[in-house]
């Protein structure tokens, strides 16, 4: 296992389309849903849930977007379609985070929000710590309301990101990260 530090240094997101199988074991996918529960949580809210894409629930959550695109597409290709049913069976894993965020007399929706986003960050430190590589993306489909109805969201529900998981296919380049003297500031009162 990674030091923390050196393991938050190195991170690096890695393309669905490159993370090949192996995927996390049972056990693993156990481990990455505890770590991404322990995020910060003002009033116990528990403002997110998870959904777990694995094995041949990946194309049948692929299909339903697939269908909703062509009924969108009608002059799309075979390929798209075909594009569009994998969308989820890029990387041997793939977590869903959905925020339940909503309105509540002491707790801001705007921090519900945040939660499920350091749910989605702490899911990818988890899947790096475990020596997998991750990617968080949304795409059109994670803002489709008729997408997240098929994939079982509420109507108050929305999505957070998609992580994929898996084996890098070759080491991840990094990419020319911001100066810190171009966004870290010290007030001064």
């Amino acid at each position: 296992m990674l030091d923390a530090l050196q393991l938050l240094k190195t991170r690096r997101s890695v393309k669905p389309m490159e993370l090949s199988a192996p995927g996390p074991t049972a056990a693993e996918i156990d481990t990455l849903l505890t770590v991404a529960s322990r995020v910060p949580d003002h009033g116990k809210l528990t403002p997110w849930r998870f959904i777990v894409f694995e094995g041949d629930a990946r194309l049948a959550a692929g299909e339903k977007i697939a269908t909703i695109h062509r009924a969108d597409h009608a002059q799309a290709t075979p390929e798209q379609i075909e594009f569009e049913r994998k969308r989820l069976a890029r990387a041997p894993l793939v977590i869903a985070v959905v925020s339940r965020a909503g309105p509540h007399v002491k707790i801001p929706e705007w921090e519900q929000q945040m939660s499920a986003g350091a749910a989605c960050m702490s899911l990818v430190f988890a899947a790096h710590a475990l020596g997998y590589a991750a990617s968080w993306i949304t795409e059109w489909y994670a803002y489709d309301r008729r997408v997240l109805d098929a994939l079982g969201l509420t109507s108050q529900e929305r999505m957070a990101g998609f992580v994929h998981i898996g084996r890098p296919a070759r080491p991840p380049e990094d990419r020319p990260r911001p100066a810190l003297a171009e966004i870290a500031t010290r007030y001064g009162g």
